[in-house]
């Protein structure tokens, strides 16, 4: 088990928020995700996808390549390879789907469903940062203010607690036809969201007064 990070680079808008993989970290361009990638002049370990997104020959970096038609995304290929080398977190970049709204979906279950398998993974984007987390809970860093909003993704979400938030609760229940959870604020420097039983998605806008 390596005890590092997994980040993904996939073919959606980019941003380099907390973008610096260390030593012990791995660094995967998924597809076009490579394009990004070489404007911010950071190399990956390797570039693995269909190549639809990224049609230039790749030098000088491994290349596994995979056909168009197939039942996995290029994200998710490189989360099941992540996986295969030890890592149990992830953060993807450009998964928001870029004209492909559609893949964000796809993000969205696919880091829903790793973390009922109990990895840890966090979608960043230019405005926002997404989580999720099942039957435990999640710490977050926050500013008075700032939007967060929590959604069951599971059909029930029992023991929903909410702190540092405008609107606390203590053994809520969420479920996934209503939208209780939207549009919260945090309160101040820290914000605790657990869930006993579920998975949940969380959701926290990034504002500019408060990078």
């Amino acid at each position: 088990m390596q005890a590092g990070c997994c980040y993904i680079v996939g073919a959606g808008k980019l941003c380099a928020r907390g973008l610096q993989p260390a030593s012990g970290d791995l660094l995967i361009a998924a597809d076009g995700g490579l394009k990004g990638l070489m404007r911010l002049h950071l190399r990956p370990r390797l570039v693995i996808g269909d190549m639809d997104s990224y049609r230039q020959p790749v030098h000088g970096l491994p290349l596994l390549r995979f056909p168009v038609r197939k039942d996995d995304t290029d994200i998710s290929l490189a989360v099941r390879l992540g996986r295969q080398w030890g890592y149990r977190r992830f953060r993807l970049y450009g998964a928001t789907g870029g004209p492909r709204e559609d893949h964000f979906i796809a993000n969205m279950q696919l880091m829903a469903g790793l973390s009922r398998q109990g990895l840890s993974v966090r979608i960043t984007a230019p405005s926002f940062e997404l989580y999720a987390v099942t039957d435990g809970e999640l710490c977050l860093q926050t500013k008075p203010g700032q939007i967060i909003s929590v959604f069951s993704h599971s059909a029930d979400s029992r023991g929903v607690s909410l702190q540092g938030l405008s609107y606390e609760s203590r053994g809520l229940h969420l479920c996934s036809a209503f939208p209780l959870g939207v549009s919260n604020q945090a309160t101040g420097a820290m914000a605790r969201i657990g869930v006993t039983q579920g998975t949940l998605l969380v959701y926290q806008q990034e504002d500019a007064r408060f990078r």
